[in-house]
């Protein structure tokens, strides 16, 4: 017997299935998903958990017409196959195949491009209020996770549509509880009541015969609110203005496609809440969502990862310096905006659950709460992903570095981040950092120096950040003695042996470079620095090198504009005013354009910053 899934090309196909059909295509569509990621590596838990409500969703609005956004999009796996992408899934993440997250690109179903958290509300209210104008009866519906309702900007956007009348509806997908007693016959029943036309007709009805005696009004109002939130914990979205259903069961398809089929019928911002289980349907990661979250290959049998753990990752270097340093200073204090397993914190929050904050998907909330702490003799660390530093800019500059506060931030995943793609690229941040007062960079060449300049940083008695990239290095032993390296020190790795200065070239290295610069350095004669930070730059060693080198190269893993080769060059301006000796530049960096997803390598390789991309940009300026 042909499987269900195997004629689901479209939504559309699943217009003429029946309930039973409905719920073996569930069955499917999840044994798919893990037999699917199983081979690719990917997200797992968060997609597991949303099956049937991806089907009632396209089941019961008619998409693409009717907008579906999808907060953060790493759910979307079930969406992308039902929407025509089955086939595609066998090249997910991977070079030239389809992305791991949703975009307006790659198909009319994906109606907004995510990545980052807690955006689903605000684009799906634009939409709302687009249709509105253009006189259309289309839906848009925003499914955003209890996690990303952890964000301000969430409640911005519920703060603003509630005082609006456009056809929105936010259906939060509470997966981080069990279901608890109230979501059973009793409460699915209530819902679908309290979605229903007939309720809100009586209600609309009784509050205009009501308004004319205000006494009874205000008790009926009062009333009502009583016996509701005894069952149903409504309050807090219906003060935005929402009209409340829920909680259901996000697993049952009857119910849920009721509800949907009644809300659709309903106008102005209405909140579903729904409580799902992340990893269900499969054993090993309903025990560990965490682990499954996002995970390499597996063997679908048993959960057990395929890939060797190999060597240690800059993220491991620093988890077990937040440690030791922790054991060290009792006034370090770790804090990260839910990135504890992504950043390595789990053994930190284990041995120093008083000293660990995580602050849940708030990052502007982070740096100003690391202000406070460090304002009052703290010593805060903020683990965070470069891309998601970004969030947090203005406070940043006005909370932290204005008030130039001892403050560290262990900015991991800085550069390409391959299969992750441009959502999770941390392609900006020495560009954006750079250009303000009182902050100190750092980008270590190998896993020992990141151990050391972690430290440097914590001593600072300013802002010092220290960015590192995804995944392993050059395998350098991390010595476990810690040394401050002197604020602004660049080193000379290797020396050019021409004889004449017209044909010296110095090749000056930032971060996860080095390893590259040394090999085409090696191929070229040429002399090859550590910089080691990007600001300060060291001024001196450049001026030393400027007497007897007639080109630098700068080579960087992040965007060419207004990043590290900018600095070089802003330092050459200044030598120049002093009569010192003319330098050409080549600055060789991360292009202007969002890097689509694939193996890091080949991306590096491709924007030319592998040894024989920087040899030959090299061979090509001086022939």
């Amino acid at each position: 017997m042909t499987p269900l899934l195997d004629s689901i090309n479209s939504p559309l196909q699943l217009k003429p299935l029946n309930r039973k059909q409905l719920k073996a295509l569930a069955l499917e569509l999840r044994a798919f998903i893990v037999d699917s990621v199983a081979k690719t590596g990917g997200h797992l838990a968060s997609n597991l958990g949303v099956v049937e409500l991806t089907i009632a969703l396209h089941y019961v609005f008619n998409t693409p017409n009717d907008r579906l956004v999808w907060d953060v999009g790493h759910q979307t796996y079930p969406h992308k196959i039902l929407s025509g992408r089955r086939e595609a899934m066998a090249n997910l993440r991977k070079e030239k195949g389809i992305a791991g997250f949703p975009r307006r690109s790659e198909s009319a179903y994906d109606a907004f491009g995510t990545g980052h958290s807690s955006t689903s509300i605000s684009a799906a209210l634009g939409m709302a209020v687009a249709a509105q104008k253009a006189g259309l009866e289309r839906r848009a519906v925003a499914i955003i996770g209890d996690g990303a309702m952890t964000a301000g900007m969430a409640f911005e956007g519920l703060n603003n549509a509630g005082s609006m009348d456009a056809n929105l509806l936010v259906i939060l997908n509470d997966n981080d509880m069990s279901i608890s007693n109230n979501v059973g016959a009793l409460n699915n029943y209530l819902s679908k009541l309290l979605s229903s036309r007939f309720y809100g007709v009586i209600k609309k009805s009784g509050k205009k015969i009501l308004s004319a005696m205000p006494p009874v009004m205000e008790f009926a109002k009062r009333a009502e609110e009583h016996v509701k939130g005894m069952v149903l914990p409504s309050t807090l979205f219906e003060e935005f203005g929402f009209n409340y259903i829920g909680p259901i069961d996000g697993h049952d398809l009857d119910t849920l496609i009721d509800t949907l089929q009644n809300i659709k019928q309903l106008k102005g911002p209405q909140f579903l809440h729904i409580v799902t289980q992340k990893g269900k349907g499969f054993e090993p990661a309903e025990h560990d969502p965490n682990k499954f979250h996002g995970i390499g290959k597996f063997d679908p049998c048993n959960g057990d990862l395929l890939a060797n753990a190999g060597k240690k990752t800059y993220t491991q270097v620093f988890g077990e310096w937040l440690v030791d340093m922790a054991a060290k200073d009792e006034r370090l204090i770790g804090i990260t905006p839910a990135m504890c397993d992504g950043s390595s914190l789990n053994a930190f929050a284990e041995k120093y659950p008083s000293r660990y904050f995580d602050v849940g998907i708030a990052e502007q909330h982070a740096l100003t709460f690391a202000a406070g702490m460090a304002c009052d003799g703290l010593k805060p660390v903020v683990a965070i992903y470069s891309t998601f530093l970004q969030r947090a800019y203005d406070q940043l500059v006005h909370d932290i570095a204005l008030q130039n506060l001892p403050v560290l931030l262990a900015i991991d995943r800085a550069g390409l981040v391959g299969a992750d793609g441009p959502t999770h690229a941390g392609s900006f941040d020495l560009s954006y950092l750079r250009c303000i007062p009182n902050v100190v960079i750092m980008a270590p060449s190998d896993e020992n120096e990141c151990r050391q300049m972690l430290y440097t940083g914590y001593q600072y008695e300013g802002v010092a950040a220290v960015r590192y990239p995804r995944g392993s290095g050059t395998g350098a032993t991390v010595e476990q003695t810690m040394q401050a390296i002197p604020i602004g020190t660049a080193e000379i790795k290797r020396l050019s042996s021409a004889k004449k200065p017209k044909q010296k070239i110095a090749i000056l290295s930032f971060g996860s470079m080095l390893n590259a610069c040394m090999q085409a350095g090696k191929k070229l004669d040429a002399t090859v620095v550590n910089m080691r930070f990007v600001k300060p730059i060291d001024h001196a060693l450049l001026a030393k090198l400027a007497k007897d080198h007639t080109l630098f190269v700068t080579v960087e893993e992040n965007a060419v504009m207004g990043g590290a080769g900018t600095a070089v060059l802003e330092a050459l301006q200044c030598l120049q005013k002093k009569d010192s000796p003319s330098v050409k530049t080549l600055c060789l960096g991360l292009p202007d354009a969002f890097i689509e997803h694939g193996v890091h390598e080949t991306m590096l390789a491709e924007c030319g910053l592998d040894a024989e991309g920087i040899s030959r940009a090299i061979a090509q300026l001086i022939t």
